[in-house]
């Protein structure tokens, strides 16, 4: 066996028709857009209540907005913050940005004005493009004197902003000349979802950008044929990669979803016959429990991606099972544009996030020495390659400590199979250390969801003097279900290690998490911290 199949025993098991290497265009973002434009001008390129828009409108209207955004003082290398769901408008916004120079930053709709003042003052954007139903929030963030030219979406019109409407009546169609560097140049300002503290902006090129996007296309073997349910939030790193850049490279088109309902879901799959649909772990379960699941017709899809945490075995049974369409788990982070790892379609492991996908190194290394792992054997996971981020805006310690010879450092605990696959333990900040033990709240975790009442749970470490941490459990039960704290202890008793066992279980009508569906487990210890100070 030569030295490359020991080091990358993953290409063993490579896809079938996937190239390992990809000579990726040199080209802006808002290139796939353009050239796809040139290619399929009258093709339908998405969809959103009823109305279509094709990939000549989409172009058109970007490059008008692009040529406002100049005019208005917008130069290259400016931040523009977008304050949008789901919609055309959205695709529009970022388009628009990146054909202006511009660098774009992104927002929840369900930010409140801390959260959105933090985006805007640490990226520096004096511009935000937001849903006049906001306005308030955004008028309640001028007050620190942040934005400058403000843009608004909607068929209202607010004194003093311009609309958005009237930019796409107003201005020429033809792009302002601006000279990219793609490798250097940034194209998005990502902040992370802050899970384990004060999100950070990750630098994104437009190199990043467009190699991640072809990665996912090439892949999962995308056709311009394909139908692909735009339900990840676009203001999400995911988002604009795998319902947008991937979309628009191939000439396939998009079905948008502003605001996710389980049974719209469906609908839509049935009635646009949707070939293609991503969506984060709480998404599936959702959708798996819907009494209505067996009555439609998704024979449509293709295959059906998880991201965003790792998915539990039992959902993924389930969903194939009631539906017959393959759900493939992967795994990515903000910090990588975010793919980095899928499972082969014709080969899923149970439990496994997958391999590294096309120009992806990865390593695991022992979190105290450094030292590569051997398989089966847990450490920290590393990742490289042309989707890894610049750094951290504004934030040059963070970037060295992440960011060694190339290799992202992304802080997850994995561990990898003789065969190259990889698994998901936990996040390296998440492990408990117990009398000197590191106890994996997965693991916990994992034990816990196969009692029969238990719907999800997380488990957090409780700090105690002498001992380090002990493991603490929030539980959500499944409607109509009971059960009680002593209960589940003794559940886990003889399944796991004493060190390991929880010692106590708080129960919560749900969980705290991220918009787009992480769990905010820093929430969960603030709680035990406050409930401890409360003493």
């Amino acid at each position: 066996m030569d030295v490359y199949s020991l080091t990358s025993p993953w290409m063993a098991h490579w896809p079938e028709g996937v190239p390992k290497k990809f000579d990726y265009p040199n080209i802006p973002v808002h290139g796939i857009l353009s050239r796809s434009a040139g290619n399929f001008g009258s093709k339908v390129a998405a969809v959103h209540k009823g109305n279509v828009y094709t990939y000549h409108e989409l172009d058109r209207r970007s490059s008008q907005l692009a040529n406002a955004l100049s005019e208005m003082g917008i130069q290259k290398g400016d931040r523009v913050l977008i304050f949008l769901s789901n919609s055309p408008e959205f695709i529009i916004s970022y388009y628009g940005i990146l054909k202006a120079g511009g660098i774009v930053i992104t927002a929840s709709p369900l930010s409140k004005e801390m959260e959105l003042a933090h985006h805007a003052i640490d990226s520096g954007a004096n511009t935000i493009i937001f849903r006049d139903v906001l306005h308030p929030i955004v008028s309640r963030t001028l007050p620190s004197g942040v934005f400058k030219n403000l843009i608004s979406v909607g068929e209202g019109r607010i004194p003093g902003v311009t609309s958005l409407d009237d930019i796409l009546e107003n201005y020429p169609p033809n792009p302002p000349n601006v000279n990219f560097d793609p490798r250097e140049d940034m194209a998005v300002i990502q902040y992370t979802g802050g899970t384990t503290g004060v999100p950070k902006g990750a630098m994104i090129t437009h190199t990043n950008l467009v190699s991640n996007a072809i990665m996912n296309a090439l892949w999962f073997r995308w056709t311009n044929q394909d139908r692909v349910m735009g339900v990840t939030p676009f203001y999400h790193t995911w988002g604009p990669t795998v319902c947008m850049n991937s979309v628009f490279y191939v000439g396939a088109s998009v079905h948008i979803v502003s605001q996710f309902d389980p049974e719209i879901a469906l609908e839509m799959i049935e009635r646009e016959k949707i070939t293609i649909f991503y969506g984060v772990t709480s998404l599936w379960q959702m959708l798996i429990h819907h009494p209505a699941i067996d009555s439609y017709d998704l024979s449509s899809l293709r295959y059906v991606k998880a991201g965003g945490m790792p998915v539990l075995q039992e959902v993924k049974e389930v969903w194939e099972r009631v539906t017959g369409v393959p759900l493939i788990p992967g795994y990515g982070l903000t910090e990588a544009s975010p793919e980095c790892m899928n499972n082969p379609t014709h080969r899923v492991k149970a439990g496994s996030i997958g391999i590294p996908i096309i120009d992806t190194e990865a390593r695991v290394i022992d979190v105290e020495t450094g030292r590569d792992q051997p398989p089966g054997k847990e450490g920290e996971l590393l990742v490289k390659g042309p989707q890894v981020m610049k750094g951290y805006w504004r934030n040059p310690e963070e970037t060295a400590r992440t960011l060694k010879e190339g290799w992202l450092h992304t802080g997850d605990i994995v561990f990898m199979d003789e065969d190259g696959y990889f698994y998901f333990v936990e996040r390296s900040k998440d492990m408990i250390k117990y009398k000197g033990h590191g106890v994996f709240p997965a693991e916990l975790e994992d034990v816990l969801t196969k009692h029969p009442a238990v719907r999800e749970c997380a488990v957090v470490g409780r700090s105690q003097p002498i001992i380090g941490e002990t493991p603490v459990a929030f539980v959500v039960l499944k409607d109509g279900m009971s059960a009680t704290d002593q209960e589940l202890i003794e559940f886990c008793k003889d399944k796991i290690a004493p060190y390991k066992r929880v010692r106590e279980v708080h129960f919560v009508r749900e969980l705290p998490k991220t918009p787009v569906g992480k769990l905010l487990k820093r929430r969960l210890r603030e709680m035990l911290s406050q409930e401890k100070s409360a003493l």
